[in-house]
């Protein structure tokens, strides 16, 4: 009996992608800082604090389509819902950010300002963790992944899948918008939590300040980039793709797809709170409007647009995406849904490998451009010499036979 011999692990990135990796870091820590802070504002290769804010906000929107791109694009569990998880990771940090505004606010009181003008006493029990930057850290986690965990567990384990799957998740989403709309559950209501003072006793409101949220983004998107590359590479991601392709056939083979789906499910969702919790102190607000349906969808057309199971093609997509937004918003405002809905069913009909399978597709066409060209040649000179082209070329080496065990 032959023995099945796997596929040898490669590394983690290739020689391009380490250079590659090792350029955006130096831009991220280096570059940006000098170009933003160094530079005066009048220079030519100065980087505006409005283009910093934006950049580090796409970095964060891009955190949610790397994790849409691990859920659907290697497991193909299509989420129409991780707005909600970015929202209650942005809703962790706003809590404490409400809270280290202090007597600073408008009714001078220890209370945030909405508290006080719905006449509320005292803090309500889910605040009680709020003022320690540490718990917050932790709630940035905890809240996202527990929810995660509590709805797929439920949701695998009856085998609710593909439209269904997806149909239940932005229904969720929807609930959770309306709960948090409502003013006596304690999180702003409709207007959310605004005018942020200071992180970490710091105030917000520095280019400093500003820069090393930036920074810090970026290096949580290069380092979840990187993980993520690792966990698909792995036995994990392996199993993870089997699933997508056949999930009956992997159950016959002896996995169990529960833990699985629900491993990845959940550490996509931190991931979300993550970016959440990053894009927070950077726009400066966070209301129930971040859990509407169209926000969630929008990160599944990151992805689309990008390149499903490409890792790089969602972040592609979302810098893509949004910096179209940016601009359409300002020049055309009324035509931005227009564009944004035209632009996700050009995807699906004529893209659906997305813009890095596009790029692929073209490089092989150049590395086969060659290959043609010589049976081209070959071709010609056989015509010349009135022979077969297969005579013109050189024979296969043979293997003697028995030189093989």
């Amino acid at each position: 009996m032959s023995k099945v011999v796997l596929p040898s692990k490669g590394p983690l990135l290739s020689g391009k992608g380490w250079t590659t990796f090792f350029v955006v870091l130096i831009v991220v820590c280096a570059l940006a800082p000098v170009l933003n802070i160094v530079v005066p504002p009048g220079g030519a290769l100065h980087m505006s604090d409005y283009a910093v804010a934006l950049v580090g906000k796409i970095m964060c929107y891009a955190i949610c389509a790397l994790a849409m791109d691990l859920i659907w694009g290697y497991t193909g569990i299509l989420s129409l819902g991780h707005g909600l998880f970015f929202a209650l990771g942005g809703y962790m940090m706003g809590m404490y950010l409400m809270r280290q505004i202090g007597r600073d606010g408008n009714y001078k009181s220890d209370l945030p300002d909405f508290m006080v003008f719905l006449d509320w006493k005292t803090l309500p029990w889910h605040w009680t963790f709020s003022d320690s930057f540490i718990a917050t850290l932790i709630l940035i986690v905890a809240v996202p992944g527990l929810i995660a965990f509590v709805f797929g567990f439920f949701a695998f384990r009856s085998r609710i899948k593909g439209v269904y799957f997806s149909i239940i998740t932005q229904a969720m989403t929807f609930a959770a918008m309306l709960l948090f709309f409502r003013n006596e559950t304690g999180f702003g209501g409709n207007n959310g939590f605004t005018d942020f003072k200071r992180i970490l006793g710091i105030p917000l409101a520095t280019q400093e300040m500003r820069m090393t949220l930036f920074v810090l983004t970026g290096l949580t998107l290069l380092g979840f980039f990187l993980f993520s590359k690792w966990l698909i590479g792995s036995k994990f991601g392996r199993v993870l793709q089997a699933i997508r392709d056949a999930e009956s056939r992997v159950m016959f083979s002896g996995y169990n797809p529960l833990g699985y789906k629900l491993t990845i499910w959940v550490i996509s969702a931190v991931m979300c709170g993550v970016a959440g919790a990053l894009y927070v102190p950077q726009v400066g607000i966070i209301n129930p409007g971040e859990m509407s349906a169209a926000n969630s969808i929008e990160i599944a057309i990151w992805a689309a647009v990008g390149g499903r199971a490409t890792l790089i093609g969602p972040i592609i997509g979302a810098f893509i995406v949004n910096g179209a937004k940016s601009w359409l918003t300002v020049a055309y405002p009324e035509y931005w849904l227009y564009f944004l809905g035209a632009l996700f069913i050009a995807v699906t009909l004529f893209l659906p490998n997305g813009i890095v399978g596009l790029v692929k597709k073209w490089a092989t066409r150049e590395k086969a451009a060659p290959s043609e060209g010589r049976r081209e040649v070959q071709r010609a000179m056989a015509a010349e010499q009135g022979v077969e082209p297969a005579a013109l070329t050189p024979p296969l080496a043979v293997e003697p036979k028995g030189a093989r065990a």
